[in-house]
């Protein structure tokens, strides 16, 4: 129940856990909502409803005889009995499985810790995807106002003698072409919204909130440093570690299971007197009682309880072969991501450089288009590239922060 009440607070304070404000309301909406999520833990909080019925004693035993015919005794004529009964298991079998329920509700809590990182993961990853559909209809648009600007500084030219139709022609195509690419810019929003809708379970009025420029997510640690973090901190490591000591903690609870079991109880028997016997009789109908009454199962069958301990032996082998292979995965998958990240680090360093340059020979080349009424084309073509770069450099800050995001969920950082 620490658990759940950790959980809840956890809910409460979701806020102090990250440092980006735009993003910390669709995070906290997630964790409420998200259907997955709230399977994952529903299944934990089952688990944990297997500790106390794994540590209960069996049911008592309560039986009545009622005799139709009594049966005659020297002491009495016997009427009814009734009995009770409880079995004790092998010393220690309770406690062994007691505490393979309760490993098994930790791995059930760490499945769910991965599903929330998993699902962080995921929410970030489409809100940069978001931000990215944002500013590229932002940029789109103020290109889409340059070109226009040019066209009509290249129709005044023309009007003037100083030019050819030919650059207001290419204007138009270039303008058309941009337009069509802002249209399909812009009706990307929609499925990009509807999936993040989807992954925090909660419609958006209006516009989701961005910050002007992309953060910059960094990563404290080096790859070795991170590699150990997942060793230690993956949740779906940790799980596999709980489900190995839960089958552990099974093997005890089976061997002990193919141990002798006890059983203890008592008898009561009311009797009626017996009018015959005139009194010879001191105790005559004098009811009976008998205890304690002791009982010993022993359990011949044992193929039957050795199946039990092979059966939690080679469990916990196939969970220890999982976690080698798991934690190969991870790793390749980190060597993956660590590159995506230091890639997006020097495109963001490229792509700002060359925004830069694009844009100073583009106003250099405009300029020069404005006195001689030459290099329009050139003009043209560095607009674009000046658009290319301004674009990429937006990609690259998602790319950045996505891969960070995916490094954090591997080494279970949150």
């Amino acid at each position: 129940m620490k658990k759940i009440i950790i959980f809840l607070f956890f809910l409460g304070t979701i806020n102090s856990l990250f440092s980006q404000q735009e993003i910390n309301s669709y995070l906290k909406t997630a964790s409420e909502n998200n259907p997955a999520l709230l399977a994952a833990f529903s299944e934990y909080k089952a688990a944990l409803e297997k500790l106390p019925q794994a540590k209960a004693l069996p049911d008592p035993n309560l039986m009545f005889q009622y005799f139709t015919t009594p049966l005659f005794l020297e002491m009495g004529k016997e009427r009814f009995t009734l009995s009770a009964s409880q079995a004790f298991p092998w010393f220690g079998q309770l406690k062994a499985q007691e505490q393979a329920a309760a490993e098994m509700a930790k791995a059930k809590y760490e499945s769910f810790t991965n599903e929330r990182n998993k699902l962080f993961k995921e929410v970030k990853e489409i809100y940069f995807k978001l931000y990215v559909q944002k500013k590229s209809v932002q940029i789109t648009n103020e290109n889409l106002e340059l070109l226009r600007s040019m066209r009509e500084l290249a129709k005044i030219r023309f009007e003037t003698g100083k030019g050819s139709f030919v650059n207001v022609l290419r204007s138009d195509m270039e303008i058309a072409e941009m337009e069509n690419k802002l249209a399909y810019l812009k009706d990307s929003e929609w499925p990009l919204k509807a999936e993040f809708e989807k992954s925090i379970n909660a419609k958006i009025p209006g516009s989701l909130v961005f910050p002007d420029t992309l953060w910059k997510e960094t990563l404290p640690d080096s790859k070795t440093v991170i590699m150990d973090s997942i060793a230690a901190h993956n949740p779906s490591l940790k799980k596999i570690d709980y489900d190995i000591s839960s089958w552990e903690k099974q093997i005890e609870a089976s061997k002990k299971n193919g141990y002798p079991s006890f059983t203890i109880g008592a008898t009561y028997v009311n009797m009626s007197k017996r009018p015959e016997t005139n009194g010879h009789i001191h105790e005559n109908g004098k009811d009976m009682y008998m205890f304690p009454e002791i009982g010993v199962m022993i359990p011949l069958n044992r193929k039957k309880y050795n199946a039990m301990v092979n059966e939690a032996k080679f469990n916990s082998e196939s969970a220890g072969y999982e976690k080698i292979n798991m934690t190969n995965e991870l790793n390749s998958e980190l060597e993956m991501g660590y590159r995506d990240y230091l890639d997006a680090q020097r495109r963001m360093i490229l792509y700002k450089r060359l925004y830069n340059l694009a844009k100073n020979a583009r106003e250099l080349l405009l300029s020069a288009f404005s006195t001689s009424g030459t290099d329009f084309e050139e003009v043209l073509r560095m607009q674009q590239q000046e658009l290319m770069y301004a674009l990429e450099l937006e990609d690259a800050r998602a790319m950045l922060n996505a891969s960070a995001a995916n490094i954090n969920y591997l080494s279970g950082k949150q």
